[in-house]
């Protein structure tokens, strides 16, 4: 990471996505919130208040008692008394969805403690996602190569599905288009290849102990994208390009699809409760794996908190720098990798990532004002196509910096 970042991106910038994050979006989430719930009055005033205060109001700290009180509110104390549209736009969201957990009683005693807001989306998500998973697996080459090179692009394209961005009709919409042959013309960088050279060459063991061929997994989304990331684990096991995956995943819920280890569980009983054989053998196999030692999903509080990075806590840090690959994955993991800044698109991923404690590949389709790796003319060649193409989900990039 530079000594000297870029500025952060503001939710105060006019026509930015950020802002309008903040104006249509984040408010549309309190709504289909509500909606998907049976809350209590009680709830149901608390929530439809952070709704008024974020289109009109004075933001405000948490009042709740939580463990994590203090920690959110030394960081809100330079921002309480503005409004939602004037402070920086990672920050924004991360608190957001902490302020939804507080109007939800997630961390008080009752009937909605521990109760996820967004578990009736991220249930109905996977349903849908079942058939587009078994016709994926049903139809994968026969070289590993060639696999591993489709399974990487599916579990791409499977980030597109982020109920935190789109209805239920666009989701649909976007779940047709990542079955489609010519999406790779979307794809505006793609280091498959490179992974592929660096999980199959022999690791040296006197590298900081990334001998050990284990491949981590910075988890972004439950339903389609947490399937796919479980069928690319599967795969790097079964061929012996990983000896150990780990999972990281959410403590807490945090943007709404986000998964966490219930979400992983979900999954593995969907699949192996599937009519697909396919989808069977793929539950029993992570089973054994997971009895083995050898898939091991996890959480901590890092993941979801504000914090970029280059910020880990060093007990993070220290664990990441075992893995002989990290798989970081979807939008707001590669605004956290890269710090949410005005980045120069030229950037070299390898500048922007030099910090990370290991190997890393950035799996991600663009929904942010952000990105960096691209080559000269890329971002005016596709920007004169497409003005939307960093914030729409149409496109995606595959980034590796081998450390």
């Amino acid at each position: 990471m530079p000594s000297l970042l870029p500025p952060l991106l503001l939710t105060s910038e006019p026509n930015s996505f950020a802002r309008k994050t903040f104006e249509t979006r984040i408010p549309r989430i309190v709504n289909e919130t509500l909606a998907a719930n049976d809350f209590p009055p009680a709830i149901i005033a608390n929530l439809r208040a952070l709704h008024d205060e974020i289109i009109g109001g004075a933001l405000q700290p948490l009042i709740e008692n939580a463990p994590d009180k203090n920690f959110w509110n030394d960081s809100a104390r330079a921002f309480i008394g503005k409004t939602w549209l004037d402070v920086p736009w990672f920050w924004a969201e991360a608190f957001f969805y902490r302020r939804i957990l507080e109007a939800t009683r997630y961390f008080q005693p009752g009937e909605w403690h521990k109760r996820d807001p967004y578990a009736n989306q991220k249930l109905n998500e996977l349903d849908a996602a079942m058939p587009v998973l078994h016709n994926a697996l049903a139809n994968l080459p026969d070289n590993d190569a060639e696999i591993f090179r489709a399974l990487m692009h599916a579990d791409l394209w499977g980030n597109r599905i982020d109920l935190s961005l789109w209805g239920g009709k666009t989701i649909a919409a976007l779940r047709v288009r990542a079955r489609r042959e010519n999406d790779h013309d979307y794809l505006l960088v793609d280091d498959t290849a490179r992974v592929w050279e660096h999980l199959t060459l022999t690791p040296t063991l006197s590298l900081a102990g990334r001998g050990s061929a284990r491949v981590d997994f910075v988890c972004d989304n439950a339903g389609t994208e947490i399937a796919f990331d479980l069928a690319l684990a599967d795969f790097l096991l079964r061929v012996n390009r990983a000896q150990q995956i780990v999972l990281h995943l959410k403590a807490q819920p945090l943007f709404v699809s986000d998964a966490m280890i219930a979400d992983v569980e979900h999954t593995l009983v969907a699949f192996a409760q599937a009519d697909a054989r396919e989808l069977r053998d793929l539950a029993a196999r992570i089973q054994i794996a997971r009895t083995e030692n050898r898939m091991i999903l996890t959480d901590h509080f890092f993941w979801t908190t504000y914090h970029f990075f280059h910020e880990f806590p060093d007990d993070l840090r220290a664990d990441l720098a075992r893995a002989r690959l990290v798989i970081v994955k979807g939008d707001a993991n590669y605004r956290r990798l890269i710090g949410d800044c005005k980045w120069n698109p030229l950037t070299p991923f390898a500048l922007a990532t030099d910090y990370f404690p290991a190997p890393v590949v950035a799996i991600r389709t663009l929904k942010g004002e952000l990105i960096v790796g691209l080559r000269d003319g890329d971002a005016e060649r596709v920007r004169a196509q497409d003005p939307d193409w960093l914030v729409n989900g149409s496109r995606g990039v595959i980034q590796f910096h081998k450390f």
